[in-house]
């Protein structure tokens, strides 16, 4: 059984005492791939260590994370743009708005997310949604960008049935992590009314553990918690979920 991890900062501090022993336990597990999305560009070169280490295994993304939007958010939008034509990577992500810290810098986290959705346009790459208490300021650009060549996957979801349906017209599909597993986490009330070809597994690592594991340090090993819930939810085996979300996976990242 083939799990993939489509979500997961494995170049994390968190990591720094025990990252191989980390990665090969969820290799252990049955996680074999590992989609890294970037934050900004000082975890650049811990990102392309991971794939030299981890080659076939680790699959990388380039991309300005919203709450790192700041005063020099040009600088580092030139240095996204600067790694989408010397490397090779799967999506632009993690990119969006996050209105939960701070509204200070919205106006640039929106001109941020807008330029990085059609840096991935040019280079035909899926993007990958960072959203936190801006689901209408994201969806208002999503719209706006609508078309050909926009697809990818809002991750970490988080909202309504509705919000739901709204982000899969975007061609968008879902990633689920650790937050289904929570008794107040409402999305497994109806999700299983969500296509299993509309979702992706994920656990955001080192952040948002599911449970029994909630409030620790997450790890990829622990995504095989978020497919125990997701068989539940969906009534469906394990191993036949596994199967469609890699396959969903794959189909995301063209690989």
């Amino acid at each position: 059984m083939i799990i993939t991890d489509t979500h997961t900062h494995l170049y994390s501090e968190a990591f720094d005492a025990d990252r191989d022993e980390m990665i090969q336990r969820a290799i252990g597990a049955g996680v074999e791939r590992f989609f890294i999305p970037a934050i900004d560009s000082s975890y650049t070169e811990a990102m392309l260590q991971l794939e030299r280490r981890y080659p076939g295994r680790m699959f990388l993304m380039a991309g300005l994370h919203p709450t790192h939007v700041g005063e020099n958010f040009e600088e580092e939008l030139a240095h996204v743009a600067a790694n989408l034509e010397r490397h090779r990577y799967y999506a632009v992500g993690e990119i969006g708005i996050d209105l939960y810290w701070d509204r200070k810098f919205l106006q640039q986290q929106q001109e941020a997310f807008r330029r990085q959705v059609r840096l991935a346009r040019e280079y035909r790459l899926p993007i990958v949604i960072h959203c936190r208490e801006a689901f209408d300021e994201v969806f208002e650009i999503l719209e706006s960008e609508k078309g050909d060549g926009l697809y990818g996957i809002f991750h970490c979801f988080t909202g309504t049935e509705e919000q739901a349906e709204q982000a899969i017209s975007y061609g968008m599909k879902l990633g689920i992590g650790g937050v289904v597993t929570f008794k107040n986490g409402k999305i497994d009330r109806f999700l299983d009314r969500i296509p299993l070809d509309c979702i992706v597994l994920e656990t955001d690592a080192p952040y948002l553990a599911p449970v029994p594991f909630r409030g620790k340090r997450n790890e990829s090993a622990y995504l095989v918690k978020v497919l125990e819930k997701i068989s539940e939810v969906y009534g469906m085996p394990e191993e036949e979920v596994a199967l469609k979300t890699t396959a969903n996976a794959a189909e995301v990242f063209g690989i």
